[in-house]
C-alpha cells in the first residue's frame, strides 16, 4: 500500500520515513554506524520539499533524525522547534489587502482603538505598524473582509499563545505556558515544529524480552485507536502490534473503567471535579487556572491506571501506551507516573515500528481483545468520559445529580475553568480534552477524519463486557 495514504499530510509522512529508517537500522542493531546516511537516503528518493537546495534539507532531515532517537538528553521537552526547518511563514499580522475600496464609512479607522489606521493619497487604508496592538477590531469591521491577520499557522493553532517569533523570526515555545498538546506540531506546513520520540527505548524493551531477559512487554492500546489505521481492520493492527514482539496486549479502555468508577465516587464526595484524564488539560488548569488545582480529580489517567495495575501483578514488567497523544509523553515524565509507565509512542510512531519490519497488515490473522466495556471505550471521543461518570453514578443508585459540561478543545476548557474560578459554572464536573473531538484529535495521530467520533461509538457496541471495573 503507498504510504502517503496512511496519513492527513506529507509532513506527516517525511516524519514517518524518518522514524521509519531509524526503527529498521535500530532492529539490526545497525543505527550508530548508519545514522549520518538516513538524512542522504530519504532525499534521494521523492520528498516533498520547499527548500532552496537538497543540502539543506538534509541538514533538515539531520534534525529530524535526532529527535526520532530521542533527541538531546538535557532536553526533555516533547514539544520542540527545528530552527532552520522555520521559513517563508508570513508574520506582519494585521495587513490591509488590495480588495480595500477606499471606502466612505472608514469603519476600521473609526474602531482603532490606538488610530493606527490612516488612508493616504490613494485612499486606501494603511496601517502604522509602530502603534498597531493587534486587537482585529479593524478586520472585524470591514465590510469588504480586506483587513487579513496574516500569523503563522502554528501560533494560530496555540490556543495558550505559547508560541512567538525569536529574533530570525523563527518559531519559539514559551515552555511556562506549553501544554504539550501538539497543535502546533501538526498544524505546521514544514514540520518545523515536531515531538521527540522514544521509539528506541520500545525497541530495546521489545529486544531485552525477546533475547532472555526476564521481563515482559505490554502495549497499552488506547480506545482511539479503532479510529486509525484506515487500510486495515483493528484486529488485523493487533496482530501486527504482537508481531512487534509485545508480550501482550491491553486495552487502556478497562483502565478508563476503573477511572470512571472511582472518578464517580470522588465527584459525589467533593461535589465538584474537573477530569484528570488529558494531561495537556491538566497542565493547562496547573498552569493556566492554579486555583482551580485542588479540583483536579486524584485519579490517575486511564494510561496511569492500567500501568499501575499491570505492574501490581507483576513488578518486572514493562508497560508502554501507544495512543494519539503527544502530551502523554510528558505526563509519563511526572512524579506520579513514574515506575507505572515505562514508555509512550503515538499512532504515527507504531505505524513506523510496524512498516520498519516490513509487515503487510493487511494480510495478518486477526487478534481480538474485549477487555473494557462499552463506556470505557468511548472515553476516546468528546463527551464520552462525562458519559461514563453520569451512568456510573445512575448505576449505583445515588441521589446525587451529576451536571457534566464536555469541553472540547482548550477554548471552551478556558471558558468553562473562568465561569467555575468565578462560582457561577452551573455544572460540577468538567470534562476537559484539549484537542478537538477529544483523543481522537489528538497530534499523534495518522488521521483526524470528522467520522472518527462514530467510528469510536461502533466500536464501543462492539464490547461485550459490561463493566469491567468489576472483574
Amino acid at each position: 500500500m503507498n504510504s502517503s495514504n496512511k496519513f492527513d499530510n506529507k509532513v506527516q509522512l517525511l516524519k514517518y520515513k524518518v522514524l521509519k529508517e531509524v526503527a529498521s537500522l535500530a532492529w539490526k542493531d545497525e543505527l550508530l554506524e548508519n545514522i549520518t546516511e538516513i538524512p542522504k537516503k530519504i532525499s534521494s528518493g521523492k520528498v516533498p520539499t520547499m527548500r532552496c537546495c537538497v543540502y539543506k534539507e538534509r541538514a533538515i532531515l539531520s534534525e529530524r533524525v535526532k529527535l526520532a532517537i530521542g533527541g538531546n538528553r538535557f532536553n526533555r521537552k516533547v514539544i520542540q522547534v527545528i530552527d532552520i526547518a522555520c521559513e517563508d511563514c508570513p508574520t506582519g499580522g494585521y495587513e490591509v489587502t488590495s480588495v480595500c475600496r477606499g471606502c466612505l464609512a472608514h469603519r476600521c479607522e473609526d474602531v482603532c482603538p490606538v488610530g493606527a489606521i490612516s488612508f493616504g493619497s490613494d485612499q486606501k487604508a494603511h496601517i502604522d505598524k509602530t502603534k498597531c496592538i493587534e486587537c482585529g477590531r479593524c478586520a472585524s469591521a470591514c465590510p469588504y473582509n480586506a483587513i487579513n491577520n496574516y500569523k503563522r499557522p502554528c501560533e494560530s493553532s496555540c490556543k495558550v499563545h505559547a508560541i512567538s517569533m525569536g529574533e530570525n523570526k523563527e518559531a519559539r515555545i514559551d515552555y511556562d505556558k506549553c501544554i504539550a498538546c501538539g497543535a502546533c506540531a501538526y498544524q505546521c506546513p514544514f514540520g518545523a515544529i515536531t515531538d521527540r520520540s522514544y521509539i528506541l527505548d520500545v525497541i530495546d524493551m521489545i529486544k531485552g524480552a525477546n533475547g532472555g531477559k526476564n521481563y515482559k512487554v505490554y502495549a497499552m492500546v488506547a480506545p482511539s485507536i479503532a479510529s486509525q489505521f484506515r487500510y486495515a481492520s483493528l484486529s488485523q493492527v493487533l496482530t501486527a502490534i504482537k508481531l512487534l514482539g509485545f508480550t501482550d496486549i491491553v486495552e487502556v479502555a478497562h483502565g478508563a473503567d476503573l477511572v470512571t468508577a472511582s472518578e464517580s465516587k470522588e465527584l459525589e464526595e467533593k461535589g465538584f471535579l474537573t477530569s484528570s484524564c488529558c494531561p495537556a488539560f491538566v497542565s493547562y488548569v496547573e498552569k493556566f487556572f492554579p486555583s482551580m488545582k485542588e479540583f483536579i480529580s486524584h485519579n490517575l489517567s486511564p494510561m496511569g491506571t492500567m500501568g499501575k495495575l499491570i505492574k501490581g501483578k507483576e513488578p518486572t514488567a514493562k508497560t508502554v501506551f501507544i495512543g494519539p497523544c503527544t502530551a502523554k509523553k510528558t505526563e509519563f515524565q511526572r512524579e506520579e507516573y513514574q515506575g507505572l509507565v515505562d514508555s509512550v509512542i503515538t499512532f504515527e510512531e507504531l505505524q513506523a515500528l510496524i512498516d520498519s519490519k516490513d509487515i503487510d497488515v493487511t494480510t495478518l490473522e486477526k487478534t481480538d481483545i474485549d477487555q473494557a466495556s462499552y463506556f470505557g471505550r468511548i472515553f476516546a471521543r468528546s463527551g464520552g468520559l462525562s458519559e461514563a461518570v453520569g451512568n456510573a453514578i445512575k448505576q449505583r443508585g445515588s441521589d446525587f445529580e451529576a451536571n457534566p459540561i464536555a469541553c472540547n478543545g482548550i477554548e471552551e476548557c478556558r471558558t468553562a475553568l473562568l465561569r467555575a474560578s468565578k462560582g457561577v459554572l452551573p455544572h460540577n464536573f468538567i470534562e476537559g480534552m484539549a484537542c478537538k473531538g477529544g483523543c481522537v484529535g489528538g497530534a499523534g495521530c495518522l488521521n483526524h477524519d470528522d467520522k472518527n467520533a462514530k467510528k469510536i461509538n461502533d466500536y464501543a457496541s462492539e464490547a461485550t463486557v459490561k463493566n469491567s471495573a468489576e472483574k
